[in-house]
């Protein structure tokens, strides 16, 4: 077990300095990250771009290298409304799409059992250091991911590993200890199987470690409409593998639907109106039942293209989007002394391997033959020896293993958790320290963590003040550290202390705390200083540091001056989406080399230049958390949400010193990763800290041709610190199929998986290039997918705009991608709106991406129990979805537009007298207030109806949607207009105009 470590070794830890980034075909300046192109830039499509600074070396495989078929002009082709000028398109302000059948995070009210947390992830590709423990700051040693890593000649107890010599091998590197290309497991040199009982492990009478955790209630989990099964299978491993695949693999009876061709100029209402489920792969029914959640794990093509030729034609990006911490309502957690993989390429064996027979089994990956260990042969959960086929690790494609000692660097962290509050003349007005302590006192004995958890707290105006919490003081002792030039920390032993022991002298500065900046006339912020000495304060341990501010930050290090110019907010050209200091990206390296990640909760009214200061939390592995205009007194409503956000961010799970490693079948290759970590040796994810809410994305390429496969793999594994100080590793596998035509990769694509895979896409395109750009790369990855199909698939031309099904929605979803507030032009988004809804891209999971982007239009004044669900003994009505478009509003009803990160309830001048007095709680129009934002618990069926449902959206979510109840007349109704993705606005096309432009340049 991960926590028997013996603590007295000794770790030599390498810090970070500098990170020289090795990029080909553009030069990278590592000052500021900032990626400079030779030549002219064009627009190319966004399927064949390689996101910035993020493209890994690897030799290409291919012969021919991957070129656009486009015309490389930076010519836009996207035509504006009349009376616009060509860059501009506005987008609705939040929205989603309530795809995929969400299995919702959790309840708001629920604590959770601390065992992970996510992570935001927005990569470097580069040659990064190895880091090993975080104990001393010592010598920087660099290994670039070509060389071999450094070794530590040390022999400690328990982090030895035996190899065929009966040498003792150290890891000072987690690319080692995931295992890329070390054999972490021990291995068994002598190959006679019935000898290999020697090895002696035995097991208990009991069936040991197979817990199926959940978390405490599961309330709102809509019931999945399809299967995939958690729990152990009954199955029999022969019809599982590539050699035993059944005819119906080659035919399409499973797409009965897919094979229609629709004409979107004549079928425009292609939206469903229940929630798009993502399209099942086309396998074999024993291989099926045993996939991966697409929730957790999908692709955006189901059938994977034979040869990149082929991926080349179809002109649709190949990529996976994961959500790899989800807090999961049924998780098998496996104990055993041997962790099977692969001897060759590391891969977790899976329910997709092949068993040539009892005693050996081929990777799914690689191919190669591995023998099965001894204690494999006896499956726990049946008792009975010689199934190896149905051991959990075999019929689970989610799973979770205790990792022995072989899988650390170091003792398991502690939790440590450090806030970091801004008390400045301008965050005192705002009330926010209010808030945030009493949620901090609320939840203190809710902290994920155990007896070994610390905490401490720094506060920070133009001088930087440490709080020493020793025990045995009567009061909490404050010091203040003046000298911002050359930060140090007073007293680091009393800093940050044992939560337990400290309790009552940290409750008594949470208290303390609010009033005591009240009369303060300090204006200046000293952000960038206050974070040094953070970091040095953590470096020792790791942990997560939470920083509250609320202003541009005006002094010492990392002082920023604005850069905002009001009048170029609705241009596409010339907005500054870059950093522009590289101060906080270097910071949030070294934090990441120490295993700090830094969360920013940024509470401004005005510009604080988020572009800059988000670099702290992407490279890290943070988040960021935006409260505009946030006031105690004049904005209740931010508030609440900044409360209720505080409350899941405070007590759901986290995972401390994680990596992921990504894998794929041999063929496959990753190139580009999207979310917030650090990339470590070209493949390896830097996660200092994992969070169930963190979403992450890659992009792929077919590298050799797959004509001898039917079957190929996807494979993460997540090696994760829990809060109670086990080593665990969470590995999800995803099986799909190989096809050789151009139809069938059409006919499997995940729409969604497209465009959430594309949003990313397009971010690091307007960072690298120009918002513009970005915008054309969108639209162009319709038409060209869209010509490629009309050219290669359709046997005759037929009028209109031909699609198929799988993309019935791909012009829509783009479009609506156009009018995203990352997007959208020609309207007034502060910047720092669109900086924040840019890292909401490259961070959130899929299914709140979509939301955000194609907002959920309900009618809810007739709400019925009809097809209702029922959780927990709650009825929970389900509406249809419609269109968004003011065609479907009527003045007689009241309309619920779910936008992911806001509710908008917007009431009819006509609606019935019943809505307004059963549901609102008011006798007439005029009587409804102009700043509704609560629905009144009446006591009829009608207001329990539509507070059930909304209770139920928000339940989903780990973010806090805000209700908003808008009259004909309120000015909120502009925003709740700004959503309808499919009506014309002043800089932006309607749903139709956008299918004639794409048609007409389908047909050129």
């Amino acid at each position: 077990m991960s926590s028997q470590v013996s603590v007295n070794q000794g770790y030599n830890s390498q810090l970070p300095g500098s990170y020289p980034h090795l990029i080909p075909a553009k030069t990278l300046n590592p000052v500021s990250g900032q990626s400079n192109y030779g030549g002219s830039q064009t627009v190319s499509p966004l399927s064949n771009y390689q996101g910035p600074g993020q493209t890994l070396y690897r030799p290409p495989a291919a012969s021919n290298p991957v070129t656009s078929s486009l015309p490389s002009v930076p010519v836009p082709r996207m035509p504006l409304p009349a009376s616009q000028n060509p860059a501009a398109t506005p987008m609705p302000s939040g929205s989603f799409l309530p795809g995929a059948n969400v299995q919702p995070p959790l309840n708001w009210q629920y604590n959770y059992p601390s065992t992970g947390s996510q992570i935001n992830h927005c990569p470097r590709s580069s040659s990064q250091p190895t880091i090993s423990g975080n104990t001393n700051l010592t010598s920087h040693q660099y290994v670039s991911s070509g060389d071999p890593p450094l070794q530590n000649n040390l022999t400690k107890s328990g982090i030895a590993s035996n190899t065929n010599n009966g040498s003792m091998v150290v890891h000072n590197s987690y690319d080692e200890i995931e295992g890329g290309g070390f054999l972490a497991t021990p291995q068994y040199a002598n190959k006679n199987p019935t000898m290999s009982r020697s090895v002696g492990y035995s097991y208990p009478s009991l069936p040991p470690g197979y817990q199926n955790t959940a978390p405490p209630s599961t309330t709102g989990m809509p019931p999945s409409s399809l299967n995939y099964s958690s729990g152990p299978q009954g199955f029999t491993q022969t019809p599982l593998g590539a050699n035993h695949l059944t005819a119906s693999m080659s035919g399409l009876s499973l797409h009965p639907e897919g094979l229609r061709v629709i004409n979107l100029l004549q079928e425009r209402n292609m939206l469903p109106s229940t929630p798009l489920q993502p399209p099942v792969p086309n396998l074999h029914e024993d291989i099926q039942k045993l996939n991966c959640n697409p929730e957790l794990f999908r692709c955006t093509l189901t059938s994977i293209p034979q040869t990149q030729a082929l991926l080349n034609k179809a002109k649709l990006p190949l990529g996976l989007l994961l959500h790899p911490f989800k807090d999961l309502v049924q998780l098998p957690v496996v104990t055993s002394s041997t962790i099977v993989r692969c001897r060759s390429c590391r891969t977790y064996i899976n329910p997709f391997v092949n068993f040539l027979d009892q005693r050996r089994w081929k990777c799914n990956l690689c191919y190669r033959v591995n023998d099965v260990p001894e204690e494999f042969m006896y499956n726990p959960l049946t008792r009975v020896y010689g199934e190896p086929h149905r051991r959990p690790e075999v019929q689970n494609a989610t799973i979770e293993f205790m990792a022995p000692s072989e899988y650390m660097l170091r003792p398991p962290q502690p939790p440590v958790y450090l806030f970091v509050f801004d008390v400045s003349h301008n965050a005192v007005e705002t009330g926010y320290l209010n808030s945030v302590c009493q949620s901090l006192l609320d939840n203190l004995d809710l902290l994920p963590g155990n007896t070994r958890t610390k905490i401490g707290f720094i506060t920070f105006d133009s001088t930087i003040h440490f709080y020493s919490l020793q025990e045995g003081l009567s009061q909490p002792q404050m010091l203040i550290v003046s000298d911002i030039e050359d930060v140090f920390i007073p007293m680091p032993e009393n800093l940050l202390v044992n939560l337990n022991e400290s309790k009552e002298l940290v409750q008594d500065l949470l208290k303390t705390l609010p009033q005591m900046f009240t009369k303060t006339l300090e204006t200046q912020s000293a952000l960038g200083p206050a974070l040094q000495a953070a970091f040095k304060l953590m470096s020792p341990t790791g942990g997560r540091m939470s920083v509250f501010q609320t202003q541009l930050p005006t002094l010492g290090v990392g002082a920023l001056r604005p850069r905002e110019e009001p009048n170029q907010r609705s241009s596409a050209k010339e907005i500054h989406l870059t950093p522009s200091t590289d101060f906080y990206k270097k910071l949030a390296l070294d934090c990441s080399g120490q295993q700090v990640a830094v969360d920013l909760f940024l509470l401004s009214g005005q510009y604080s230049d988020l572009a800059s200061l988000g670099c702290i939390s992407r490279y890290s592995a943070g988040s960021v958390y935006y409260y505009p205009s946030y006031h105690h007194q004049q904005n209740p409503v931010q508030v609440q949400k900044l409360q209720k956000e505080l409350q899941r961010y405070l007590t759901r799970k986290i995972g401390f010193e994680a990596v992921m490693r990504i894998r794929c079948t041999k063929g496959l290759s990753i190139h580009t990763f999207h979310g917030n970590f650090f990339v470590r040796s070209t493949d390896l994810l830097s996660l200092p800290n994992v969070n169930p809410d963190a979403g992450y994305a890659v992009q792929m390429s077919v590298e050799e041709s797959l004509t001898d496969t039917q079957l190929v793999s996807f494979q993460s594994a997540l090696l994760y610190t829990s809060s109670k100080g086990e080593r665990r590793i969470r590995v999800h596998t995803l099986c799909l199929p190989v096809v050789s035509t151009l139809n069938e990769v059409f006919l499997g694509a995940d729409v969604q998986a497209i465009s959430g895979l594309l949003a990313n896409m397009a971010v690091d395109r307007s960072v690298t290039a120009s918002l513009s750009d970005a915008r054309d790369a969108l639209v162009n990855a319709v038409i060209d997918s869209l010509s490629a199909y009309h050219s290669s698939v359709l046997s005759s031309q037929q009028p209109g705009l031909m699609v198929p099904f799988s993309l019935r929605l791909f012009p829509l979803f783009v479009l609506a991608l156009l009018k995203q507030k990352s997007f959208q032009t020609g309207t007034n988004a502060r910047l720092d709106e669109r900086i924040f809804a840019m890292c909401q891209v490259k961070n959130q999971p899929l299914v709140y991406l979509m939301l955000t982007t194609h907002p959920t239009l309900y009618r809810v004044d007739n709400l019925s129990d009809e097809g209702a669900l029922n959780i927990n003994d709650r009825t929970i009505p389900q509406p249809p979805i419609l269109q968004l478009s003011v065609e479907k509003l009527s003045r007689d009803g009241a309309f619920l537009m779910d936008a992911g990160s806001v509710l908008m309830l917007w009431v009819g001048k006509n609606c019935g007298q019943n809505f307004l007095s059963q549901v609102l709680g008011v006798q007439n129009y005029a009587l409804i207030p102009q700043t509704m934002t609560d629905l009144p618990e009446l006591d009829t069926p009608e207001s329990a109806r539509i507070i059930a449902f909304i209770s139920w959206l928000r339940e989903q979510r780990p973010f806090f949607p805000i209700l908003y109840v808008i009259r004909d007349d309120s000015p909120m109704k502009a925003n709740f207009l700004q959503n309808m993705v499919e009506d014309r606005t002043e800089s932006a096309l309607s749903y139709y105009e956008f299918l004639l432009h794409i048609q007409q340049q389908v047909n050129k």
